[in-house]
């Protein structure tokens, strides 16, 4: 942008915004800043203190301690605590593999809200996090065009030190590590290019990508089927951009369980995953209240943890336990992007988002933490919207941030609103 930043900023925003996207999708690296024929990344700037930055990396270092220290002892427990907080059967066997006890997952996102009272945390992605290339690509790219400080400089830089080390626990551990393979749905966009960015940035040596459509479980491997290069490769480490509880439920065309076949090969250190099995543990909302029950009851945490989880963490039950009249938000334990969720205000349902797919599941219910409204440029015009807050935690490390702007409950096509230190 040789026009420079008055140049630039004085440009319609259709015009600021194709410049901006018509040169990443031209790359190939962000392609999906248009969704479901909406618009999905915004051409502005969101500006955040230094202090809040700081704020919400300490507050997922935090954060992410304790639940992976309440995590390695769920991994300890037995089946029925298992069930009650949501995991699949099917899982049971790999959710008992540890490997580091002092981090719950490789690559996390806890999701924060704004608020009077703080920053408060609605909750950590912490299997499959997206989100991955607008936070580190594509907020810089765009910082850049508007010569400002990009808040997440440098972060990309810990992606492939976090890889390496998973690389060597799974060595340490005994694993073969020849053959290393990135999965997804090829055919979708954001999925798929949300891996190859992490297959890029990974630093490891041969790794390849694979749809996870050309991953076939025969005898007591998963193999990879590459077009063109003759016997399919037998997968060692797989990084996979698909859910383990999608992955329960996967089946074959003729109805073969192959999802539970991967599941066992897991269980039974014939595959190392990606996040690893912890990660999946740590998923569950149900978690949140297990964490905050033992806090209430003063147990198991350090005064520290205590005050992490008072301080960022809100109320939440297994069941409605607010009092009358308060506002507060039922959860699918294992939804995503906002499917199921409904807000409660003054004993009814006020909003909900729906979407039903997971409304078969068990619920938590959470104390209500309303998101600061803010206004937005788009290709429609203004736009006032909820603004979310998301915070990367990698390897044990907080790091980049990312901005989501929609309804009261933020959904998958919420707007990606890039955001520049202030």
């Amino acid at each position: 942008m040789e026009e420079g930043i008055s140049g630039f900023s004085r440009r319609s925003y259709k015009e600021r915004r194709d410049a901006l996207y018509g040169a990443l999708r031209s790359e190939g690296v962000f392609t999906w800043d248009v969704m479901y024929e909406q618009e999905y990344a915004l051409a502005g700037l969101h500006r955040l203190s230094p202090e809040l930055l700081a704020e919400m990396r300490g507050a997922a270092e935090k954060l992410g301690r304790l639940y992976a220290r309440t995590v390695e002892t769920v991994q300890q427990g037995g089946e029925e605590l298992w069930r009650e907080l949501g995991l699949p059967e099917a899982a049971f066997g790999a959710i008992r593999l540890r490997f580091d006890g002092e981090k719950a997952t490789l690559i996390g996102r806890f999701d924060f809200a704004e608020t009077p009272q703080g920053l408060k945390m609605l909750e950590f992605n912490s299997d499959t996090p997206t989100g991955i290339v607008e936070a580190f690509h594509v907020n810089g790219r765009v910082c850049a065009a508007y010569g400002a400080r990009d808040p997440n400089a440098g972060c990309a830089a810990m992606l492939p030190k976090a890889f390496g080390r998973m690389l060597d626990l799974y060595r340490t551990a005994g694993y073969p590590a020849e053959h290393i393979f990135f999965s997804a749905l090829d055919w979708h966009e954001e999925d798929a290019g949300t891996t190859k960015y992490l297959l890029a940035n990974s630093s490891l040596e041969g790794a390849q990508f694979v749809p996870l459509a050309d991953l076939r479980v025969q005898g007591e491997r998963l193999w990879a089927e590459k077009p063109g290069e003759g016997e399919p490769v037998p997968v060692d480490i797989l990084y996979r951009l698909h859910a383990i509880e999608k992955l329960a439920e996967d089946r074959d065309t003729d109805g073969y369980p192959t999802g539970e076949h991967v599941l066992r090969l897991i269980a039974e250190r014939k595959l190392a995953v990606i996040n690893p099995p912890s990660g999946f543990a740590a998923q569950t909302k149900a978690l949140q209240a297990l964490i905050w029950n033992l806090h209430q009851a003063g147990e198991f945490y350090t005064e520290e943890e205590h005050e992490a989880i008072s301080r960022y963490m809100l109320p939440t039950y297994l069941e409605p336990a607010f009092a009358e009249g308060s506002a507060y938000v039922s959860k699918p334990i294992l939804g995503r992007e906002g499917s199921g969720v409904t807000i409660y205000e003054k004993g009814a349902a006020a909003e909900a988002s729906g979407d039903e797919e997971y409304g078969h599941q068990p619920m938590v219910y959470q104390q209500y933490a309303p998101l600061p409204e803010v206004e937005v440029e788009t290709l429609a015009g203004p736009y006032r919207g909820s603004l979310l807050w998301g915070c990367f935690l990698i390897d044990g490390q907080g790091s980049a941030v990312v901005a989501r702007v929609g309804g009261r409950i933020t959904g998958n096509l919420s707007y990606y609103l890039p955001c520049a230190l202030a």
